[in-house]
């Protein structure tokens, strides 16, 4: 490792990627929440912006909220210009990422394909082809044999219950390893300055004249210049402590991996009519993915019917998974807006920002969050592509309604 290598002048043991600390009395920024976003926030303050007095603090231990539990998938193709914008930013993070880091992240760009199973499926799918062209973004309309083509377990026989009728396919589109990305983003900013504070649960906001003095947490009072909250579904609540009611509703997702297969399936698929999305991991597990489960909840595990429809999905448009065998299922906690889009930016309260409501595409946005977040931050406005993600765009009703836009949001 050069000198100058991420991590490379870190004082930490040799089983560690970064240092465990205690909390200092006073910081320039607290991040609350050491997830994807949390993470990649500190990296960008540090690289971007040399802001360094940096603690992101964790309830937990390092990443082991959602960025543990989705189920990986990175793409681009959204439907609405402000959108494909901030995804299409993270998406080119991706692709140099791994390098940058010096870390290897999985990132494997094999594709996302959207299938259609209906005549107005259709319709949507060669929309959002069109408008993701017109953004700069890959895609591209592919018929039942070009979906056989690029997939060749997929069931396209006209006699099932959904038909393949085609489907969009991004070929930059693809996968990480989910670990591995918290870990990068962790050594590299641990690297620049960054203290990791794990197990600090924070229990309050200090706000004096309008303004965010500090944090109150279970290892005692943190002072702090500015505030970023990247705390998926508990983000409201430690917003409520400083008078801020968001419009948020928190939900499980149901996920869940089969038994170690030889490697058969080679892109991602995604289908909104029985709603699963398949993709193998690198180890050779198939990764599965289903719809929200209906009740409010912060429990992390997901309902028996989601998972009983979820493998009825896989097997229609798999049947060559039948005899697999899940491993085990787990749930996300997923923080929804009404209109299905992140809120991300300033708050009436000064120095504390908000990063929330990603909903589903969380995992997918990382850097490209991290990138616009340290900007807003830094220089206490939003970045020109985060800026349509507002507070206050539920007040002006300028929505950017995702709500099944996208084709499947995750």
């Amino acid at each position: 490792m050069s000198p100058h290598a991420p991590g490379a002048d870190l004082p930490e043991h040799p089983d560690r990627l970064w240092s465990a600390t205690e909390p200092k009395a006073s910081y320039d920024v607290v991040i609350v929440g050491a997830g994807g976003h949390g993470l990649a926030t500190a990296y960008y303050l540090a690289k971007n912006h040399g802001i360094t007095n940096v603690a992101v603090l964790e309830r937990g231990w390092l990443a082991g909220g959602n960025m543990a539990r989705n189920t990986t998938i990175i793409r681009s193709n959204y439907l609405w210009d402000e959108s494909a914008g901030i995804y299409e930013h993270a998406l080119k993070l991706w692709e140099g990422l791994e390098e940058e880091l010096d870390y290897p992240l999985l990132f494997s760009q094999r594709g996302v394909l959207n299938l259609a199973h209906s005549l107005q499926d259709v319709r949507d799918s060669m929309r959002r082809v069109e408008a993701n062209r017109l953004n700069g973004v890959d895609a591209e309309w592919l018929d039942p044999q070009q979906v056989k083509e690029v997939c060749p377990i997929v069931n396209v026989s006209p006699g099932v219950r959904y038909p393949v009728l085609g489907g969009t396919f991004q070929p930059r589109a693809g996968i990480a390893k989910h670990d591995h990305v918290a870990w990068g983003l962790a050594r590299a900013a641990a690297a620049l300055g960054v203290e990791f504070i794990e197990h600090c649960e924070v229990t309050g906001l200090q706000v004096r004249d309008g303004r965010v003095t500090g944090v109150e947490t279970t290892r005692g009072t943190i002072a702090a210049g500015r505030v970023a909250l990247c705390a998926a579904g508990h983000t409201s609540v430690v917003a409520a402590t400083a008078g801020i009611d968001l419009p948020l509703q928190s939900h499980p997702l149901q996920a869940l991996v089969s038994e170690l297969l030889e490697p058969v399936h080679p892109t991602v698929v995604m289908s909104n009519a029985v709603h699963v999305y398949v993709s193998q991991a690198h180890k050779g597990e198939l990764v599965m993915g289903a719809g929200i489960d209906a009740a409010n909840s912060y429990r992390q595990r997901g309902a028996f019917h989601i998972i009983e429809q979820q493998m009825a999905a896989a097997l229609e448009l798999f049947p060559v998974f039948a005899r697999a065998h899940v491993l085990r299922t787990w749930g996300g906690v997923v923080d929804v807006s009404p209109d299905a889009s992140p809120i991300m930016g300033l708050t009436p309260v000064e120095g504390l920002y908000l990063n929330c409501g990603w909903g589903t595409g969380g995992f997918k946005a990382t850097p490209g969050v991290g990138w616009c977040f340290a900007h807003t931050v830094a220089n206490d406005e939003p970045h020109p592509l985060n800026a349509p993600f507002s507070l206050d765009r539920f007040v002006t009703g300028a929505l950017v309604d995702e709500h099944g836009a996208a084709a499947v949001a995750h």
